[in-house]
């Protein structure tokens, strides 16, 4: 969970506070560009914003996890390929446009890659590209190639509020999170709202320190992060094609802590999953689900995500509805089909600190119920707003007003696996928000 349980009265205070997370590692600039377009796919005005994160000086010290969809976008594509690269100088993003299976995709992220080295004196090979966006549809090549110059005069070393902003698509808000170590730091942002399933999410993160962590240090140390963060999380089911996540170090400041710089990059990676998923597409609920005596902590795991993922209990916590029936029958669903052998006289649940099963059996009593919708009430981010036009649900908060979560506990007694799984609710808003999508 996050360091923090913070709250916020208003989308200026909490944009204060991202203002007070946003100072720049030593060695890093960002920019943004922003520029309309016309698809080809649907000829009708879009908007794209062009982001750039460059280093002071081409680094070798970088790590990067990508996608596990067997249909990943071209900049995945290539970003494996530069991952085998001496150094790296700078990363490119565009939201708007996944270019994901598009035509000559790959030859349209080496292109803009191309432009931006140029511009920012590198080689082609120094530049790791990355989009967002629709899938299918191809990149404005010659647009976004136009709008590289705009980008670079915009470098600046203050603040990275600037690039968390430019990498929203339907993101409510701009996430960042800091760790300040050994006179030095770790900064994170993250951009994800929906096709949030990480195996690797459409979810992008870059995470800048001016810590110098070695290339293979820091590598092992992403994927220790990821597997216990971004990979323990679930919106709806669903692994994105475009998954990227991306860790920088400048190696102006020397690290002598090795183990504290790992525990602060996991803390970064837990509080911008956190992030992640409060700001999903309709989300009103975050779901903490920590789930312990399983056989194997990969049982844990999967038993937490079949009970994020599933719909009708996704539903039900929508409505602030304790249909806690739903809940046990998401578990042993999962634990039928992979053959986990269950007991349920061992197994106990708990909502918000409320013992709901145990022995066998529930425990439920109209006192039980009307706690378990108070604690329900007291963890949603905000209340439905019917549609004026009958049709399209808007959230009606554009910041996240505080850090509660339902909690959930499930104790099976079977052996030492232990995981704890984020997830959020199904609502009106989520079906409008993708059936709209494109438009």
């Amino acid at each position: 969970m996050p360091t923090t349980d913070l709250s916020f009265p208003s989308r200026e205070a909490h944009r204060a506070w991202l203002m007070s997370q946003a100072a720049l590692p030593r060695g890093f600039r960002v920019g943004t560009s922003r520029f309309e377009f016309v698809p080809v796919e649907v000829p009708k005005p879009s908007k794209m914003a062009l982001t750039i994160i460059a280093l002071d000086q081409p680094t070798s010290r970088f790590a990067a996890m990508f996608t596990k969809n067997s249909f990943p976008g071209a900049p995945i594509l290539v970003g494996r390929k530069r991952l085998a690269e001496p150094t790296l100088g700078a990363v490119i993003i565009n939201n708007k446009i996944s270019n994901v299976c598009a035509p000559d995709g790959v030859a349209a992220s080496e292109t803009v890659c191309a432009a931006t080295a140029t511009a920012l004196g590198l080689t082609p090979g120094q530049i790791l590209p990355s989009s967002t966006g629709v899938i299918g549809w191809s990149l404005p090549v010659a647009a976004m190639v136009g709008a590289v110059p705009a980008a670079v005069t915009t470098l600046q070393a203050g603040s990275i509020l600037p690039a968390a902003e430019g990498i929203c698509t339907t993101d409510l808000y701009p996430k960042i999170r800091r760790v300040d170590l050994a006179g030095g730091s770790i900064v994170g942002i993250a951009k994800g709202a929906g096709m949030i399933e990480p195996n690797l999410a459409t979810m992008l993160v870059y995470i800048l320190t001016d810590l110098d962590v070695s290339r293979e240090d820091l590598r092992t140390a992403l994927k220790d992060a990821v597997d216990a963060s971004f990979n323990a999380m679930s919106i709806d089911s669903d692994t994105s094609t475009s998954d990227t996540i991306v860790a920088l170090s400048s190696a102006a400041v020397p690290c002598p802590d090795l183990a504290a710089f790992r525990a602060g990059l996991a803390q970064v990676c837990r509080d911008l999953t956190e992030d992640v998923v409060r700001n999903g597409e309709g989300v009103h609920h975050v779901l903490r689900v920590r789930v312990t005596g399983a056989p194997t902590a990969g049982n844990a795991r999967s038993i937490g995500k079949s009970i994020v993922n599933s719909p009708l209990f996704q539903c039900a916590i929508a409505g602030n509805d304790p249909n806690v029936g739903r809940l046990i029958a998401a578990i042993g669903k999962h634990a039928g089909a992979e053959g986990i052998a269950l007991d349920p006289a061992r197994t106990r649940l708990t909502m918000g600190g409320i013992e709901i099963f145990a022995g066998g059996a529930f425990r439920l009593d109209p006192v039980k119920e009307k706690a378990l919708i108070a604690h329900m009430k007291a963890a949603e981010l905000y209340a439905s707003v019917p549609p004026a036009d009958g049709l399209t649900f808007r959230p009606p908060v554009s910041w996240p007003p505080h850090e509660r979560s339902v909690e959930i506990t499930v104790e099976l007694g079977m052996g030492p696996g232990e995981a704890l799984v984020l997830g959020a609710d199904r609502t009106h808003e989520y079906i409008s928000e993708n059936a709209d999508y494109r438009s």
